[in-house]
């Protein structure tokens, strides 16, 4: 089983540095894109045989198509490596392994076919079809999204997306993944041959949370979807922000042999969480050091 390991990072190169460390294997690549609005000179300290930078570079910006683009530059990279690898697993520079590089290994093994992207058909509870009916330009195009987003005070700025992508099904979830090699081949050679529908969510919000899952969610691989492996705490209060990881979420995660939660997605194991930063190295030395005592075992 050969991971590769899609990481879109702005900040947190220590953290990234000790990521990498932690799920190290001989089975393992991290391909790494670093926002071209960041200093890759802080990044210089994360380097191996098996960590790869994306010589493209885009500046990235939250919320945008960027992020996709980003992504898919990602895929494709991985894609043309001279290895062969089985899952492309996606995360941010503020997520965190819970479990060892053999241990995530043996998972998948275990779970080969499974696509690990939480979605849910559109429209859902927090997943309106207005997310992607209503027109928002990209931060490159200032002043169309100024206007859209006039417009859209006024409501003037909705569209029908079935008008734009046919009779696909909307839908939508959790921006981070863990996907089979087939599953990204397919969502790049749709896209390929869908100019547009990638044209359609260029102008969308969040359509990280959105394409991925759209286009998947209308192929075969849907049957095979389950919950991300990602756990996030998302308490109400920050609204659209999630917590920062702190001794409490340490203490859930240790007392579980197998680190389990059960939320919207459904109920399934968690291999990473968010949300991290370089200001937390003396949790994430105790989130280490927990990896260490929980091993490689799998509980039954």
């Amino acid at each position: 089983m050969k991971i590769a390991y899609l990481v879109l990072v702005h900040r947190n190169p220590r953290l990234l540095e000790r990521a990498i460390r932690t799920l190290s294997s001989k089975n393992s690549a991290f391909f790494v894109h670093v926002d071209r609005k960041s200093n890759l000179r802080e990044f210089s300290g994360v380097n191996g045989d098996n960590t790869f930078f994306c010589g493209q570079r885009i500046p990235v910006y939250w919320g945008e198509y960027s992020q996709v683009e980003a992504t898919l530059l990602l895929i494709q990279q991985a894609l043309h490596s001279s290895t062969s690898y089985d899952y492309f697993i996606l995360l941010h520079g503020s997520d965190y392994p819970l479990r060892n590089s053999d241990y995530i290994q043996s998972f998948l093994e275990e779970n080969c076919g499974a696509e690990f992207i939480s979605a849910v058909k559109m429209p859902a509870p927090g997943y309106p079809l207005s997310k992607i009916n209503k027109l928002r330009y990209p931060s490159n195009k200032p002043v169309r999204r100024f206007v859209s987003r006039a417009l859209g005070k006024l409501g003037l700025a909705e569209r029908n997306y079935m008008k734009h992508i046919g009779r696909l099904d909307a839908y939508a979830g959790d921006a981070c993944w863990a996907l089979s090699r087939d599953a990204c081949k397919h969502v790049l050679g749709f896209l390929d041959n869908n100019p547009q529908v990638e044209a359609y969510f260029r102008n969308t919000f969040t359509p990280d949370e959105v394409l991925f899952h759209t286009v998947l969610g209308n192929s075969p691989f849907l049957p095979r979807f389950k919950r991300s492996l990602l756990y996030t705490d998302w308490p109400q209060s920050l609204h659209n922000h999630p917590a920062m990881l702190n001794n409490e979420h340490l203490r859930f995660f240790e007392a579980q042999d197998t680190i389990k939660i059960e939320d919207e997605w459904g109920c399934g194991e968690v291999l990473f969480a968010r949300k991290l930063s370089d200001d937390q190295l003396d949790l994430v030395k105790k989130i280490e050091e927990m990896i260490v005592r929980k091993g490689n075992g799998r509980a039954v």
